[in-house]
């Protein structure tokens, strides 16, 4: 019997609560570009009773990310795919950010799209920062979604200098992943595949907390205290939703973003926040 094979790429605390959920019953193939974290998570998770590979990877290089590709096709069916990878804009500059936020995910749609099995699933984890970028036009959109991986860099509406700090690069990049994956999910969907994305808010994580206590810190706590939810989010919130998006009961939902935010964007842009 071919077992289910469920990747989870980035170990951090969301990777891990996402790969607690899905990883019962399948072989899990974790993926961190920190070799300690990731052989930290595998411990962990192996040691719950989970069966676990790990594998180094640096998502900003298609060798690494197709090498990780083959090595998941290679232990069985590609049934989940979630890439949690990424950085803040408290944790690196501008190029950092582009590469590994947008590049990175670029490169996992990419190959993993070639590998995942019919009937499998995919899951980008984004940000609600996506949804405060001010847009695109409509070529910049097409260009985004569209380019393939290895140009997508060489944009003009990537260009470094066209961004005032990490926090900007940051918005643009994730407002752009959900134009990949909406773009991914017609060739995900040619091999009887479905990719989404979720956009968290502020989720009790060290990244989370990092921003928490930026400069921006209080303005943030500001907009939590103004929601719905009126807490942060954990892990295990985003661990329930990619769940649902990589289930039987979401086979009917693809290319689209989930906002997970408790209200957050929902406070901000109908003004209730001033």
């Amino acid at each position: 019997m071919t077992q289910h094979v469920a990747v989870v790429i980035g170990t951090g605390g969301m990777g891990r609560a996402i790969a607690r959920r899905i990883g019962a019953g399948a072989h899990v193939l974790l993926a961190d570009h920190s070799e300690k974290i990731l052989d930290a998570a595998a411990t962990e998770l192996t040691g719950e009773g989970h069966r676990v590979t790990a594998q180094p990877v640096d998502v900003t290089s298609r060798e690494s990310v197709a090498a990780l590709a083959a090595r998941a096709a290679s232990l069985g069916n590609v049934r989940s795919v979630v890439h949690t990878a990424g950085l803040s804009p408290v944790q690196a500059p501008v190029p950092a950010i582009l590469a590994v936020d947008l590049l990175g995910v670029a490169l996992v749609l990419e190959e993993f799209g070639a590998v995942v099995a019919p009937g499998g699933a995919g899951v980008v984890i984004a940000s609600m920062a996506g949804h405060f970028h001010p847009g695109f036009s409509p070529e910049e959109r097409a260009r985004l979604a569209t380019t393939p991986a290895d140009d997508l860099l060489s944009l003009p509406v990537c260009a470094e200098s066209g961004f005032a700090d990490s926090g900007s690069a940051y918005s643009f990049a994730k407002s752009a992943n959900l134009l990949r994956v909406r773009a991914a999910s017609t060739t995900w969907g040619a091999r009887g595949a479905r990719v989404n994305s979720i956009s968290p808010g502020v989720i009790a994580t060290p990244m989370g907390q990092a921003e928490l206590d930026s400069e921006h810190g209080a303005s943030m706590r500001k907009m939590i205290d103004a929601s719905n939810a009126k807490r942060v989010g954990t892990p295990a919130d985003i661990a329930a939703t990619a769940e649902f998006l990589l289930g039987p009961s979401a086979t009917f939902i693809s290319g689209t973003d989930l906002l997970v935010d408790g209200g957050v964007t929902a406070t901000v842009t109908t003004g209730t926040l001033a």
